[in-house]
């Protein structure tokens, strides 16, 4: 598979107002939208679609859906910006880590649902052992972090080139979203540990992982319920858009069309978007 980026994600959300302050906050640019709802993104790329589930209730703690969804930012100078930023918005930070391959800081919005922003370090740098990549949970270096960024620069907002680098979803059983994402979709896996499973395309270090950290075992989930309703990966050409279509078929995934390409569900009901190039 050539490398696919991810496109927009779209959340079921219970309080759409409370979201959409939290995301101006934490720095997105909110776009133009048709109906009830609200859409954010860089520049005028959406990344994120917010839409309200009247009469809906809140996730289970243990059921599949997401774990986080991750902004990837175009360097480390941006990644500094960003966190100055978030600490003048008095934005609780959830975690940080450096993970060998990037450098990444953990929030939670307002219902409960994982964001990871981060930058990702040179690829040149990246160790791989055959198609296992080394990839960490260090302490990371705030104060390294920030000292890329003067202590009097403005964080405009979202920066060009900002999108989501990748989704990580909490499944009930790893091998299964390795049949369903390796096996029908064509992801590789670039590293197993614990409990979780990362996949990419192109020797990324990942686009999409899955782990049982807090859902093993779990059912289909309830499209009642809030939280992530569909993630897209966009299709480099026609050609692997086609291409996708029949690897799916051929697994006997059933698809179904959207107004930009087709969708799948995964074993837990995540839909998953192929959007043409």
């Amino acid at each position: 598979m050539t490398t696919w980026p991810l496109g927009a994600l779209d959340l079921k959300v219970l309080d759409l107002d409370r979201e959409v302050e939290f995301y101006e906050r934490l720095g997105l640019t909110r776009l133009p939208a048709e109906g009830e709802g609200a859409v954010f993104g860089a520049g005028a790329r959406p990344i994120l679609r917010l839409r309200r589930l009247r009469d809906g209730r809140s996730r289970p703690p243990r059921s599949a859906g997401l774990y986080h969804f991750a902004v990837l930012l175009p360097s480390e100078q941006e990644l500094g910006g960003f966190l100055r930023r978030t600490l003048e918005e008095r934005l609780p930070l959830t975690g940080t880590a450096d993970h060998f391959v990037s450098q990444a800081l953990y929030f939670d919005d307002p219902e409960g649902n994982g964001i990871e922003v981060y930058c990702d370090r040179p690829s040149e740098s990246w160790e791989w052992t055959g198609s296992d990549l080394k990839i960490t949970t260090d302490p990371l270096d705030i104060d390294d972090i920030l000292r890329e960024v003067p202590s009097t620069a403005a964080y405009p907002g979202a920066p060009n080139g900002l999108r989501i680098g990748h989704v990580h979803l909490r499944v009930g059983d790893v091998a299964r979203a390795e049949t369903f994402y390796r096996d029908a979709l064509g992801l590789d896996i670039t590293r197993r540990r614990h409990g979780a499973s990362f996949m990419s395309s192109g020797r990324y270090h990942h686009h999409l992982a899955g782990n049982v950290w807090h859902s093993a075992g779990a059912g289909r989930r309830d499209e009642s319920r809030a939280g992530l309703s569909w993630f897209a990966f966009e299709a480099a050409d026609a050609a692997a858009f086609d291409a996708a279509k029949a690897r799916l078929a051929q697994a006997g995934i059933e698809l179904r069309a959207t107004p930009t390409g087709v969708e799948a569900d995964d074993p837990w009901g995540t839909r998953m978007r192929i959007t043409r190039a």
